[in-house]
């Protein structure tokens, strides 16, 4: 579903699966009002750039399900890569950006339109294709700028599109190591240390690896090694899950 302006793709597309749209539902806007990040932080939504959101509705425990960050942050970077110049350097950082030369480039946010349902999941996408913001605190460019693309945004989402397919149904056949293997490809930091920020926690470490499962796993200063999973980042690891 095409809009010219929303309040923000993740929002309609929250208000849509309250409605009972179906699976792979997409919702792409050219403007956003009041979209934001995570947690809740604003995002600025220039014109040119590519803002939309997936609807999903799979049949399995959240702590998988959560797994489609990482199957859309795939997804993305393969469409992000046959845009940009070659051997332009794009790398994930733990775990829903995409970096290009160490600046922010993609974000990916993930919410449950309903705290009771968490078969029922919203993957958020936002790529600075045209420009990015300036006047905030943020080390961010734009697939133009650095990454010498002329790519529109309608270009990338059909590419995204055709690429989040392609992976989505290898998720499903393969379960996730295939992914797994693809993201840590380009990680960015492992090896370095790190900061997150969790439910106001801010835990430091080195970065490790990705758990078989999804999970951040970070040395810990005493040498002990602590997983931080993808809905404790996104603040799921208290909702009320389905029988």
């Amino acid at each position: 579903m095409a809009y010219e302006t929303v309040d923000s793709a993740v929002e309609e597309a929250s208000r849509l699966a309250m409605q009972g749209a179906e699976e792979g539902t997409l919702v792409w806007a050219r403007n956003q009002s009041a979209a934001y990040g995570r947690p809740g932080h604003p995002w600025v939504s220039n014109s040119g750039n590519l803002y939309c959101a997936i609807l999903f509705r799979p049949e399995a425990p959240l702590a998988i399900t959560t797994q489609l960050i990482y199957v859309t942050a795939v997804g993305l970077w393969a469409a992000m890569a046959a845009c940009v110049s070659p051997l332009t350097e794009l790398h994930y950082r733990w775990p829903n950006d995409i970096l290009l030369l160490d600046d922010k480039v993609a974000g990916l946010t993930l919410s449950l339109p309903s705290p009771n349902d968490d078969n029922c999941l919203v993957v958020g996408v936002a790529v600075n294709v045209a420009n990015h913001p300036e006047e905030i605190d943020l080390q961010a460019s734009s697939m133009a700028l650095d990454g010498g693309s002329e790519a529109s945004e309608v270009k990338l989402l059909e590419l995204f599109s055709r690429h989040l397919l392609g992976w989505l149904n290898r998720w499903s056949d393969e379960g996730f190591d295939p992914v797994r293997k693809a993201w840590l490809q380009h990680a960015s930091g492992i090896g370095q240390h790190m900061k997150v920020v969790v439910n106001d926690e801010t835990v430091e470490g080195v970065f490790v690896e990705l758990s078989e499962q999804g999970a951040l796993v970070m040395e810990m200063p005493d040498r002990q090694l602590r997983e931080i999973s993808v809905t404790e980042f996104f603040s799921f690891d208290n909702v009320p899950t389905t029988a």
